[in-house]
């Protein structure tokens, strides 16, 4: 009776140390899963204030430079396609999804960097004290999104990581994790830029 009592004992022991280490695995991945959240927060956040400070520059550079009015639209018209786009956590699930929200904000970034060429033609704009604080700002969101891009994609690999490495794939796999898309380099950015004087 006695041995029987503690197979029992040992067999209760056993199962309570299995359900603490898969809930101690479930619950790192959660937790690993709502930090690329709030990576991929962070990233919409510093989209999100370069597209309210594109409105401010674009008239700002509309009082001196008028007739360059096709460059100020084409920054219109990027900007409203990236703020027209349903921005979801999802996103991060879907490489397609990311793709296509990337394309945006490179059509984006490319037009506002026709902008600060257009820029270059007006010297009276360039001193303006409201202008130098709106490209410092700008310069400087830039600088961020490239951070917070950096960011997310740190919180994906760990977590992606996370979810393949054993045994905790196999509690991932049971409740239906995923691994998350990562930023990627456009093809262009592999060739150095030519710079010529």
């Amino acid at each position: 009776m006695r041995g029987f009592l503690i197979a029992i004992a040992v067999l209760v022991g056993l199962v309570v140390i299995a359900a603490l280490m898969l809930s101690g695995t479930y619950n790192s991945i959660v937790s690993s899963e709502e930090g690329v959240k709030e990576a991929w927060a962070q990233v919409e956040n510093v989209y999100q204030r370069r597209l309210d400070l594109v409105p401010n520059l674009v008239e700002t550079v509309k009082g001196y430079a008028a007739h360059e009015r096709q460059t100020l639209e084409e920054v219109v018209k990027a900007r409203a396609s990236v703020a027209d786009m349903k921005v979801t956590p999802e996103m991060a699930n879907d490489p397609d999804a990311l793709a296509k929200f990337e394309n945006a904000q490179k059509g984006l970034s490319s037009a506002l960097s026709r902008l600060l060429v257009v820029v270059e033609r007006y010297p009276d704009l360039k001193a303006s004290q409201n202008f130098l604080a709106l490209q410092s700002q700008l310069e400087g969101t830039e600088n961020r999104i490239a951070v917070e891009r950096r960011r997310f994609n740190e919180m994906a690999r760990q977590f992606n990581t996370k979810i393949r490495v054993f045994p905790s794939n196999l509690i991932a796999n049971f409740f239906g994790f995923h691994s998350k898309a990562y930023f990627q380099a456009e093809e262009s950015a592999k060739t150095a830029p030519k710079v010529a004087f």
